[in-house]
């Protein structure tokens, strides 16, 4: 059911369109006809800055340095051209309208907060037990004083640090064996996806400690990601909440796993060394539409093929927009996200940044089983394998595979006082924002 206007968002409404109109008018009132000549210069740059954006990623040699100085070049042009005809000011008004009816128009369309997951209250463990990494996160367990103030409130604490590879489901089950009733995890969403699942599989609690890097669970359970130290919180006052639970075969995951591009980077040896120049390496040959693997994603009766990438997250991202692709509203509506596409060209890296409803990008939600396979000249079906990124540790899985969904499987313990999920922008629709200011 449609959500009725309110006369704020009908004012917000027309005061976006004022702002974008009063830009036009500044730009072409205080320049002339140069204010049109002006405007379409600047969206060529735009234009420039994205194909040598594009081909500095795309490109090696001396074609990713050429792409490097178009994208410069368009910058520095589009300034000295704006100087010469002293519009830099009115250039820097103009833009300054023009995000400010972009603002006004996002508020205009602003829902009302989503309601979130169902809590309840339940009493603090009895034996909480925690998994520490003092690597992840740059030495946040460290940092604050993690294990002292954990062991503070009365759980025990097994730090990961001891020399080569650590078992750590051997750890967290020899730790339930023992009577553990609660299971902590300081460390990235790798670990706690393995965590997750031994906490599903004997139905115990689990606590997020958010010491990771990049802490996208933590982030869509509303928990402090820039003070870990007060997730411990819920050991003494703490409320739960079921949330879903992804699988990669019998493998568990509590954000996504990826297929193509980004897998394959994550796959590489100097990933983990040397993020930037690993990528800046690798996305050439990913890019390329003659190399690499394409992929199929089967759900339903929706069938996508010659993919690049493709990513199965637990619950939907976002709206589908590229910058929404890290935050999910909800973990619990028992369906997995998918985001299918493949990027060829510069006009396709545009489109990126548009809306889910063009080509370049392909969003669904799966209500059930999600299998992707790979397609390869001169392999037999059901031969090759799969590199994947499973909550950004690298696998390789034999194809097909298939993805699928635990609903409410995992119990979540959270501190009562957290600063919440942060509610997501609306995209702009035009014509709901037109209709808005015509009072409809």
């Amino acid at each position: 059911m449609q959500q009725s206007s309110t006369a704020s968002q009908r004012w917000l409404a027309r005061g976006a369109f004022a702002a974008w109109v009063a830009a036009i008018v500044v730009l072409i009132g205080t320049e002339g006809a140069i204010g049109i000549t002006l405007l379409v210069i600047g969206l060529i740059g735009a234009v420039a800055v994205l194909v040598g954006g594009y081909w500095f990623l795309a490109k090696r040699g001396i074609g990713r340095w050429l792409g490097l100085a178009v994208a410069i070049g368009a910058i520095v042009a589009v300034l000295v051209i704006f100087m010469w005809r002293d519009a830099l000011i009115v250039a820097i008004v103009t833009v300054a309208l023009l995000a400010l009816g972009g603002a006004a128009a996002r508020a205009a369309m602003r829902r009302k907060t989503p309601e979130w997951m169902p809590t309840v209250h339940t009493p603090p463990p009895l034996r909480p037990f925690i998994v520490m990494n003092p690597r992840s996160g740059g030495g946040k367990v460290v940092t604050f004083d993690l294990k002292r103030k954990a062991e503070d409130l009365g759980a025990e604490v097994a730090l990961l640090d001891g020399p080569g590879h650590v078992d750590v489901a051997a750890i967290v089950r020899d730790a339930v064996d023992r009577g553990a009733d609660l299971l902590g995890v300081a460390g990235g969403d790798g670990t706690q996806a393995l965590v997750a699942g031994i906490c599903a599989e004997h139905d115990l609690p689990l606590l997020v400690i958010s010491a990771g890097t990049r802490n996208h669970f933590a982030l869509d359970l509303g928990l402090d990601r820039d003070d870990p130290s007060t997730c411990l919180a819920a050991l003494t006052d703490g409320e739960e909440v079921r949330v879903d639970l992804g699988l990669i075969g019998d493998r568990p995951f509590v954000n996504n796993a990826s297929f193509g591009a980004y897998a394959e980077i994550v796959q590489s040896p100097e990933y983990r060394d040397n993020k930037n120049k690993t990528i800046l390496a690798m996305l050439p040959d990913l890019l390329d539409p003659s190399q690499g693997s394409r992929l199929t994603v089967r759900t339903g009766a929706r069938t996508l093929t010659d993919q690049q990438a493709i990513l199965i997250s637990n619950n939907p991202y976002g709206s589908g927009r590229l910058r929404d692709m890290g935050r999910r509203e909800r973990i619990d509506q028992g369906v997995l996200g998918i985001v299918a596409g493949h990027i060829a060209s510069a006009g396709e890296a545009a489109a990126l940044l548009r809306r889910a409803e063009f080509r370049t990008v392909t969003n669904l939600v799966g209500d059930g089983d999600v299998v992707i396979d790979i397609d390869r000249s001169g392999e037999q079906p059901g031969k090759a394998e799969i590199p994947v990124g499973v909550d950004g540790e690298a696998l390789v899985v034999p194809a097909p595979v298939r993805c699928s969904v635990r609903p409410r499987a995992l119990r979540v313990r959270l501190p009562r006082q957290r600063p919440g999920v942060p509610v997501l922008p609306d995209p702009i629709d035009f014509r709901r924002l037109a209709a808005l200011a015509l009072g409809r």
